[in-house]
């Protein structure tokens, strides 16, 4: 199933989206469900009733999480050429181990850097001129649990979403650890929708990123470093994880500081995601007032 969360004359709905009719049919959910985005569905034996579908151009599309409840956890070098590519930049605070990490390499992102797809990511030049790109898979937890085994850890996912991991690159290697630069306001482009653990294979799903049409990023989940269920399997070892968590997966080489010069966005760039099964997450970059 496709799923979006989006507003209608001003309500936020949580609703079935018919990519063939360009449609979405919202769920009879109460307006406190649906306040929580397509969380409000994880967890239910049976999904509620569905409303007449409403054309897509009569919404305007929301993240499918509008605000998670808590951080969004995020792993950092988890494909291979990316994980050369930043060892060799000069940021990466972890490269004394070792360009391709031992462990996953688990940071996040505070709730309120997240936004829907269309919505601009704001560039403040007096915080950072080094801002990048990062496209990634991102999965929805809807069984939560402590201690889950690898064998176990993919009964807990309940589907995955694309996210843009916006980083301020300076801000990142200053301050070692990464939390800074990569929770500023608007970091965290979600969506456009989520999709249910079934539409995506992940041995073989694509990732793209476009900037201005220029290909950037081209890869597949399965050159994972660390699989999604080693990853769930690391962060729930000490750590409860909980139904609507959302996990950043990596991003794939071809981020702006992979080149020499590195290439960082500016004011009036577009940055286009794409991950096979899901969709296009498309956010433009505009200076902060």
């Amino acid at each position: 199933m496709r799923l979006a969360t989006v507003s209608i004359n001003g309500e936020r709905r949580v609703g079935l989206v018919d990519l063939d009719d360009r449609t979405i049919a919202p769920f009879d959910l109460t307006m406190d469900e649906a306040a929580k985005g397509v969380v409000a569905l994880i967890g239910r034996e049976t999904l509620p009733p569905l409303l007449s579908p409403i054309g897509l151009d009569r919404v305007r599309i929301e993240a499918p999480i509008p605000r998670p409840f808590r951080n969004i956890f995020c792993v950092g070098k988890n494909y291979y050429e990316h994980a050369e590519e930043f060892a060799r930049s000069g940021f990466d605070s972890s490269a004394a181990a070792g360009a391709v990490p031992k462990f996953p390499i688990i940071f996040s992102k505070v709730p309120e850097t997240v936004i829907p797809s269309a919505a601009a990511v704001r560039i403040d030049p007096k915080v950072s001129p080094a801002i990048d790109y990062e496209a990634e898979l991102a999965v929805i937890i809807g069984k939560g649990g402590r201690g889950i085994s690898h064998e176990r850890a993919m009964e807990h996912v309940w589907g995955y979403t694309i996210v843009n991991d916006v980083t301020a690159r300076d801000l990142q290697g200053r301050h070692s650890q990464w939390l800074i630069g990569k929770s500023q306001d608007t970091f965290c482009p979600m969506g456009p929708w989520a999709v249910t653990a079934d539409e995506i294979d992940l041995g073989n799903t694509g990732i793209r990123c476009f900037v201005n049409d220029e290909l950037r990023q081209n890869s597949n989940t399965r050159l994972l470093i660390f699989d999604i269920p080693t990853i769930i399997a690391t962060l729930s070892e000490g750590l409860t994880l909980q139904p609507g968590d959302v996990i950043a997966t990596g991003t794939p080489a071809g981020v702006g500081i992979g080149f020499d010069p590195p290439k960082y966005l500016k004011s009036g760039d577009v940055v286009r995601i794409e991950i096979d099964g899901i969709g296009v997450l498309e956010n433009p970059f505009e200076a902060a007032a």
